[in-house]
């Protein structure tokens, strides 16, 4: 089991990643997917004027739930084994 401080670095690398490091690898790849999907969906439908931020804001948006739904995980996960042992 990794720390939740080592769970969120690998998150803010890929959407996903987080989740996979937490045994979860279906949860990843639905979160990949869905940022992917967002992305491309945003960049296609954007204005030619909006940043890049604003044409990736979709996948953006779904891969900080990602990081915030891994590093959670992992916290619930650390605090049910610290309690285990006691």
């Amino acid at each position: 089991m990794m720390p939740p401080a080592l769970v969120l670095a690998v998150a803010l690398v890929l959407p996903g990643m987080g989740q996979v490091v937490n045994r979860e690898p279906l949860r990843g790849l639905t979160f990949a997917f869905f940022a992917a999907l967002l992305g491309t969906f945003t960049l296609v439908t954007a204005d030619p004027g909006v940043s890049w931020v604003g044409k990736l804001s979709g996948g953006l948006f779904v891969h900080a739930l990602a990081v915030f739904d891994a590093y959670k995980r992992a916290r619930i996960r650390s605090e049910i084994r610290i309690a285990g042992r006691r």
